[in-house]
């Protein structure tokens, strides 16, 4: 069948060409996150800026939630928290009226200065996340083939930790095997998997199953996942 114009109505195809399009559009919202948009707004703070006439500014992907003009919001990390109200939101460098899960977003805010924040903190719900500084974590400690550490390391080793937009030094107080947490071990060899306890040098916004870089001297040496906040 055909419509006025001469094209082809068959539904048989319809049908397909509209599955079709219907799995891409899943496909892009997944990977851009809007499937978390039910959640508690978080953005970790990327960059930040003063706009002249419209003041300071936050720059970042939203991780989570969504967040519109006149929504109070935290300042969490690094610092004391603070809480600042948001003025303005735009995306694509575009004013909109709220800024959503998936998307680099700026976000203008009222009522902190500059010298208030900084890349690494993180804009969040009021009351959704807290700043720590000690956990439990289980790694993988890379190999020297995969660019890895060439020799083991023991409790007291303080590399840095890679959260997000931030990158704070911590030190691995103490080691565990990895399927039993209440059997210590004296040392970690590059190739194996572990549990550790960390003691960071700054709180920050962290939550149980965020995922984590381990680096030293430039080059990342393990990668983790949190499994326990200790305080």
């Amino acid at each position: 069948m055909k419509n006025a114009k001469g094209v082809n109505l068959n539904t048989r195809h319809f049908g397909k060409k509209v599955r079709r399009n219907t799995a891409k559009r899943s496909v892009f919202v997944g990977k851009n996150g809007m499937n978390n948009i039910d959640s508690a707004f978080l953005m970790p703070i990327e960059g930040v800026g003063v706009i002249t006439g419209r003041g300071i500014v936050t720059r970042g992907k939203i991780e989570a939630g969504k967040v519109k003009i006149g929504d109070e919001v935290e300042i969490v990390g690094l610092r004391e928290t603070r809480k600042a109200v948001v003025i303005g939101t735009q995306m694509f460098h575009k004013d909109v009226p709220e800024a959503i899960a998936g998307f680099n977003a700026e976000i203008f805010l009222r009522g902190i200065s500059k010298d208030d924040i900084e890349r690494g903190m993180v804009l969040a719900k009021v009351g959704s996340i807290r700043p720590h500084r000690k956990f439990n974590a289980m790694i993988y400690i890379s190999k020297k083939e995969e660019g890895g550490r060439t020799t083991p390391f023991t409790a007291g080793y303080k590399p840095q930790f890679f959260f997000r937009t931030t990158d704070v030094t911590g030190t691995i107080t103490k080691l565990f095997e990895a399927d039993n947490t209440s059997r210590s071990l004296e040392m970690a060899m590059p190739g194996d998997t572990v549990n550790i306890e960390v003691e960071l040098l700054s709180p920050i916004a962290i939550t149980i199953d965020l995922k984590f870089a381990i680096c030293e001297s430039g080059k990342t040496i393990g990668s983790g996942t949190i499994t326990e906040i200790i305080e």
